[in-house]
C-alpha cells in the first residue's frame, strides 16, 4: 500500500507542532504548558480542576476539549501514544488551584501507567490531591462484568462535557469524581471501521481490513472488535450497532436497562474520513429505531470529534440521561473544537 500524503513538516514533530497550532487557535484563552500540554488562562482560585489527556492524532479530542465549562487543561502525548509522566505533571501543576485535580481519560494501559506516575509525582512533590476516573464506554471490548478492561472511545466527548459542567459546581474533589463516574456509567458506545487511518511518521496504515469487510466493534486505533462482517448498507448496519448497546444496558447489573420513556443523548461520530452525509444517513435510521423502542432523544451530536486520521468508520454513543446529567448537559460550553449553546436543540 502506498504511503498516505499529509501536509506536515518533520514527521517526528507533528504532535508538538499541532499543539502549538491549537494554542494559537485558542487565541489567548489557553497557554502552552511545558513540553506538550495546554491549560486555560483564567481558572478560578479554589476550583476543582479537570484534566484530560491522551495521545495526539485523534483531533479534536482530547486537547480540543479544553475550554469554558469543559476541561481546564490537557496533557498531550505523541501520535497515538500516552503522554509521559513529566508531561502529565506539568499539566497537573498548570491547572491546580489548590482544591484537587481530577484526571479523566480513556482506559488504555499506557495512559493508565503514565497518568498514575504523574499523579504520584504531583502528590509527592507538590502535595496536589489527584483522583482518576477512567472512561470505558466501548461495549465491544469487554463484557459488563469486566468494564474495567474496556477501551475509551467516542463516548468520552459527552462524558468530558458533562464532567466539565459538573466541575463548575463541585465544591470538593469527591463531588466531581462522583459526577464523572456517573457520566461514565451512563454512557455506552460501539464503533465500526471500513478502512484504516495512518501514522504520520511512517505514512503506513494503522491496521488492515479487506475492502469488502466492516470491522464491527473495532477500536479507534483499529483494535479488534466482535467480528468482521460483509460490507452492508447504513440501514442494515445501524440496528446491529444499536442492539449491542441496548444489550449492554440490559446485561449490566449496575444500571437499569433502557426502557420506554427513558431520555438519551445520542452521538454519531465520524472516525475521520466518513462524511457528514454518511453520518446523517445513519442518524435518521438510528432515530427511527430509538423512537420505536420508546426512547426519547434528549439531544443529538453528530460529526468528527473522535478521529484516527483518515480512518473510515463511525461510532454510536448513548448516554442515559437523568435530571442531574441533563442539567450538566444544558450548560453552555465553548472550546476551539467543541461548543454548544445553552439548552439543547429543540429545547
Amino acid at each position: 500500500m502506498s504511503s498516505i500524503r499529509k501536509l506536515i513538516n518533520d514527521p517526528l514533530k507533528v504532535a508538538d507542532e499541532l499543539v502549538e497550532g491549537l494554542v494559537e487557535a485558542y487565541n489567548g484563552e489557553c497557554v502552552h504548558v511545558g513540553q506538550r500540554s495546554l491549560a486555560l488562562k483564567n481558572i478560578p482560585d479554589n476550583k476543582v480542576a479537570l484534566l484530560v489527556g491522551g495521545g495526539s492524532g485523534h483531533e479534536p479530542i482530547y486537547h480540543g476539549l479544553v475550554g469554558r465549562n469543559l476541561a481546564d487543561g490537557a496533557a498531550c502525548g505523541d501520535i497515538f501514544a500516552a503522554p509521559p509522566p513529566d508531561i502529565v505533571l506539568e499539566a497537573t501543576q498548570a491547572v491546580n488551584r489548590g482544591n484537587g485535580v481530577l484526571y479523566l481519560y480513556g482506559n488504555y494501559a499506557g495512559d493508565v501507567m503514565n497518568f498514575d506516575m504523574g499523579a504520584e509525582l504531583a502528590e509527592d512533590d507538590e502535595g496536589i490531591d489527584v483522583r482518576t476516573v477512567l472512561i470505558w464506554d466501548d461495549v465491544c471490548s469487554a463484557p459488563p462484568t469486566q468494564k474495567h478492561k474496556r477501551r475509551g472511545i467516542a463516548g468520552l466527548v459527552p462524558i468530558v462535557k458533562l464532567a466539565g459542567a459538573a466541575s463548575q459546581e463541585a465544591k470538593t474533589l469527591n463531588e466531581l469524581e462522583a459526577a464523572a463516574k456517573k457520566a461514565v456509567l451512563h454512557t455506552r458506545s460501539v464503533g465500526v471501521s471500513m478502512s484504516p487511518g495512518s501514522i504520520p511518521a511512517t505514512g503506513k496504515p494503522t491496521f488492515e481490513i479487506d475492502e469488502d469487510k466492516i470491522g464491527l466493534g473495532m477500536g479507534i486505533h483499529g483494535e479488534p472488535g466482535v467480528s468482521e462482517i460483509p460490507m452492508t448498507t447504513a440501514d442494515e448496519l445501524t440496528p446491529m450497532m444499536l442492539d449491542l448497546i441496548f444489550k449492554d444496558f440490559e446485561d449490566d447489573e449496575e444500571i437499569e436497562a433502557l426502557k420506554e420513556g427513558d431520555e438519551v443523548l445520542f452521538f454519531v461520530n465520524s472516525l475521520g474520513s466518513t462524511t457528514m452525509m454518511e453520518c446523517l444517513i445513519a442518524l435518521r435510521k438510528a432515530k427511527e429505531l430509538l423512537t420505536a423502542k420508546g426512547l426519547k432523544v434528549y439531544d443529538v451530536m453528530v460529526g468528527p470529534l473522535v478521529t484516527c486520521q483518515e480512518m473510515a468508520g463511525i461510532s454510536f454513543s448513548i448516554t442515559k440521561m437523568d435530571d442531574e446529567l441533563k442539567r450538566y448537559w444544558d450548560a453552555p460550553c465553548q472550546s476551539v473544537c467543541f461548543s454548544k449553546m445553552e439548552g439543547r436543540y429543540g429545547g
